[in-house]
Parts: structure tokens; sequence; C-alpha cells
């Protein structure tokens, strides 16, 4: 049975949800991924690997991204005051970049978008022992969740302070502290808002295999949340 655990993040207290042992054994989405290999490098973002994005006719695939995000609809709805929500885009994702090879825009905490209704739902599948996610503030400008209002700002000082990054982020650096991280659990979600800065933790001893049975696969979704009636009227 599915349990669900709703933090908050940072001064701003953003909502973070962890539900854990929801949809099919990790094994079994393994192997539904690795029917799709070989993945493809992620392309138009900063994502450290392969990036293997969930079409229509992708059959198994399609059904256990449209089960998982069922099942999350009720704990969205609640911990994020939406009256549910519309998939952008789904994913299977490998880490297979090392510290040493990572571009500088890697190796700090990033944001998916600045749209405080579109939520990032991540699913650990496997291979990601001693990783997880962190949750950072930026400690030039205490940033913690990137706005229309503040992106410059933080973009200005993310430039500034590249210099002094090194591999990937693993907890509070001169740049930036830790506010909240999550242990990557196969089998858990999590669901936040994409406007949070945050950043997979990779231990450098982690497997960096590009199968998907061996190495961090992870299920990724965008998603939109839709304002609930009473928000929209107001």
């Amino acid at each position: 049975m599915a349990t669900r655990t709703l933090h908050s993040i940072g001064r701003e207290a953003c909502p973070l949800l962890v539900v854990d042992d929801l949809g099919p054994e990790p094994t079994l989405v393994a192997d539904i991924a690795a029917a799709l290999g070989p993945f493809p490098a992620a392309r138009g973002n900063s994502y450290p690997g392969l990036r293997r994005t969930i079409r229509p006719d992708d059959g198994p695939a399609v059904g256990y991204a449209r089960d998982l995000l069922r099942g999350l609809v009720p704990a969205i709805n609640e911990g994020f005051g939406v009256d549910g929500f519309d998939l952008l885009i789904a994913s299977f994702s490998l880490v297979t970049a090392r510290p040493d090879a990572l571009a500088p825009i890697q190796r700090a905490p990033h944001f998916d978008s600045a749209d405080p209704l579109i939520l990032a739902v991540l699913h650990y599948v496997g291979g990601a022992e001693g990783s997880g996610t962190g949750f950072y503030r930026q400690r030039s400008t205490g940033i913690e969740r990137v706005t229309g209002r503040n992106n410059a700002a933080f973009m200005a000082a993310a430039q500034a302070e590249a210099s002094g990054w090194h591999g990937y982020i693993g907890g509070s650096t001169p740049s930036f502290e830790q506010i909240g991280a999550v242990d990557a659990v196969p089998g858990r979600v999590i669901v936040y808002q994409g406007s949070l800065l945050h950043s997979g933790h990779i231990p450098a001893d982690m497997s960096f295999s590009d199968d998907p049975r061996v190495g961090r696969l992870t299920g990724n979704f965008f998603v939109r949340g839709r304002p609930r009636a009473a928000a929209r009227a107001g």
C-alpha cells in the first residue's frame, strides 16, 4: 500500500510530496524502459545523461506512465492546491555523465520552469544507491524558487560564481545552501514545483551505466496543475 508524506521546503514553505510503494515493481519498470533502448543523449536541457521520451505508441511505457500519474492525483491535488493536472512530457532518464565530464551548468542546482503550476514528478526506479535529490537556496540572492521577477538575478549570480563549481553538488557549498533532500529509494515518487532550485545527488562511485537495468534510471514527468475554480475566479 502506498504511503505519502508532504514536506515543506525552505523559507517559502513550498510543498514536497514523497510517495512510497506506488506503481509496479521497479524491476518491471526497468524492463519496460530497457525495451525502449538504447536511449539517446538528452537534448535541449542540462540533464547529465540519456533521456528517452515516452511516445503515444510505446505501449507498456504509456500504461506505466498513465497508471502512475492516476495514482498520484489525490495527493497532488491536496498537496499543491490544484484541481487535477495535464501531462506535458513523460520520459525515462539515465545519469551517465561522470563528475569530471560535466559542463558548468550541470554542476549546480537548476530550475525547470518559472511557472509555479509546472510540477516535476520523479520516480526512482533503480541504480540509485546512495543518490537522491537535493533542494537549495542561492546564498548570494536568497533565491529558493525562481520566478519571472527574480530569474535575471539568479542567472547573473550563477554566472559570476560558476568558476568555483566542481563535480556534482552533493550538499551545501559556498554558493548554495541545501534546504532539503530526499533519498532515491527504488519505487519512491517525489513531486515538487519545477521552479524550486534542485539537483540530483550523484555519488562519484555510482554506476554510470547506460543499461536501464543497471544504471540510475528514473521516470520523469512534467505536469501542469489546473487552478481550482476559486483561484481562477479570484
